[in-house]
């Protein structure tokens, strides 16, 4: 999967975006990431008794809200640092588990940075020669960002805003990409939630290079009714998909799932996410892997307060 933990910039699985998993299998093989397909289906939800009507256009204007209000959740998500542990398994061409490996990191802000310090390989910490190594990487990232200068700082704070800007247009394809509908309501963690479908829309023209994977691929959302977030992310190729040129394909089958908790009464974080996903790098070689990602231990960080260990921050 991602080479977790050497010191580099967190992308984020909670990124802005409501669906932005849906490109999601391609950015994780993009940077070197792997795993096997499972069922081709969507797993089946129990409805509630009640199941309010909304119109497609009334839910395409609720994927638009949920993913402005994403985009405000992440700038709050800076405020946590966290555990991340990652299990791949290696798997053969039966679906049988070859061989398993797993990294633990802490994710942690650094000047405005989300970056990764790897703690563990195997459930092991590391030895002192490779934990001096990831402190070593971590102390460049911190002089670098230490010695900004205005200049250098104008210039990424503009790129963020580039980067933003790039988000709600690509978000704006996504809800004119797909034919929508409530499948019914269901309730996670005690609390009520959409369970909204999406199927690709026959004649859709995309505008932007990474809208052109949305029809390639089909989701399931689980939106909180009363918070307007989104809780769970269920994507699924239904296509081969190709990224880059002859960098990868992505095969029909694959699939990411992507939930969050809400912590503290106030912010989104990632809980789980499992990748499954058949894949050929370079034409040449085919990987399958599949990934399992847990997060624990959120601790919220302020400049001019302490950590709030984690038996303190209430989640719900």
């Amino acid at each position: 999967m991602r080479n977790i933990g050497r010191c580099r910039h967190v992308n984020h699985p909670m990124r802005p975006g409501v669906v932005l998993l849906v490109i999601a299998l391609a950015a994780w093989i993009a940077l070197g990431q792997d795993a096997a397909a499972p069922s081709s289906s969507l797993p089946t939800v129990p409805a509630t008794e009640s199941v309010p009507t909304l119109s497609a256009e009334q839910i395409r204007g609720l994927i638009r809200q949920v993913a402005e209000k994403d985009m405000v959740n992440d700038m709050r998500q800076r405020d946590y640092t966290y555990i991340e542990r990652e299990e791949e398994h290696r798997l053969d061409g039966k679906g049988q588990v070859k061989s398993t490996e797993t990294k633990t990191s802490e994710v942690m802000m650094v000047y405005g940075d989300q970056i990764e310090r790897l703690i563990a390989k195997n459930d092991k910490p590391l030895s002192p020669k490779d934990a001096a190594k990831e402190d070593e990487r971590i102390q460049k990232i911190t002089e670098k960002r230490k010695n900004e200068t205005d200049e250098q700082r104008a210039k990424r704070l503009k790129q963020e805003e580039k980067d933003r800007e790039e988000t709600r247009k690509f978000v704006g394809e996504v809800a004119d990409a797909y034919n929508f509908h409530l499948a019914a309501m269901e309730e996670l963690d005690g609390r009520e939630t959409y369970v909204i479908d999406a199927e690709p829309r026959p004649g859709f023209e995309a505008h932007s290079k990474e809208a052109k994977f949305l029809p390639k691929f089909r989701f399931r959302v689980w939106i909180d009714k009363a918070e307007g977030q989104w809780v769970k992310l269920d994507a699924q190729a239904i296509d081969t998909v190709s990224v880059g040129l002859f960098l990868a394909r992505v095969h029909k089958g694959s699939r990411i799932v992507i939930e969050q908790t809400r912590v503290n009464d106030e912010v989104w974080l990632p809980r789980h996410v499992a990748v499954n996903v058949d894949v050929r790098l370079a034409l040449v070689k085919n990987f399958n892997v599949a990934e399992d990602v847990t997060y624990r231990d959120y601790k919220k960080f302020r400049s001019n307060t302490r950590v709030v260990p984690l038996g303190e921050v209430q989640q719900q």
